[in-house]
């Protein structure tokens, strides 16, 4: 049965079983034809943990900005009236 290993092979093709997770995705491990583990990749592993960066911690681990130099005009900016149609 594809994607499902017994535990005594398992552990015989461990390497084997590795490469299969890598290219067709999680692996299941059986005992007397019961699903007892499954074996993914680390990045579903992280991912299913919680260890994935989130959006917020991205933008605040990136290079500090205060040390740019950055103007712009003082002048105000255009009034646009919205209230008519095109």
């Amino acid at each position: 049965m594809a994607g499902h290993w017994q535990v005594q092979e398992a552990k015989q093709r461990f390497s084997e079983l590795v490469r299969s997770v890598e290219v067709d995705g999680p692996q299941f491990v059986t005992r007397h034809g019961e699903e007892v583990a499954v074996v993914i990749g680390i990045a579903e592993y992280r991912r299913l943990r919680g260890d994935v960066q989130g959006f917020k911690e991205f933008l605040s681990a990136g290079p500090d900005l205060d040390s740019l130099e950055i103007s712009r005009s003082r002048e105000p900016a255009s009034v646009v009236d919205f209230s008519e149609g095109p």
